[in-house]
């Protein structure tokens, strides 16, 4: 099987700022769709913040919208996108979030 990076993008909502009912359900989303995937999640991830840039003509930045990641396995990048297809990070429906497939390569021998 192949491995996938699942990056999450999207403004990321504090759990501060939710009642402890949005965070229960959101947390049992999470939760259910972890249990369809089963032995394919190999790395859960964690939520990402206050990302900064640096870039390769020395300037800097924030802004970034990364709000975290997850890596599973499948057997090629349609099946790791029919995963991605029922996350719940994709529920809201309203453009704002988006999960990028990435296939993870083996690092070359030196």
């Amino acid at each position: 099987m192949k491995k996938f990076m699942f990056i999450y993008k999207g403004p990321a909502t504090a759990a501060e700022d939710m009642s402890p009912e949005q965070s229960k359900s959101i947390m049992q989303a999470w939760s259910d769709w972890m249990n369809g995937v089963e032995e394919n999640l190999i790395d859960m991830g964690t939520p990402l913040a206050n990302g900064h840039a640096l870039f390769d003509d020395g300037t800097d930045g924030d802004g970034l919208d990364l709000s975290g990641y997850s890596i599973i396995q499948a057997d090629s990048m349609e099946h790791a996108m029919e995963y991605a297809d029922s996350h719940p990070f994709l529920s809201d429906e309203d453009g704002k979030f988006s999960i990028e497939i990435h296939e993870m390569l083996p690092v070359p021998e030196m």
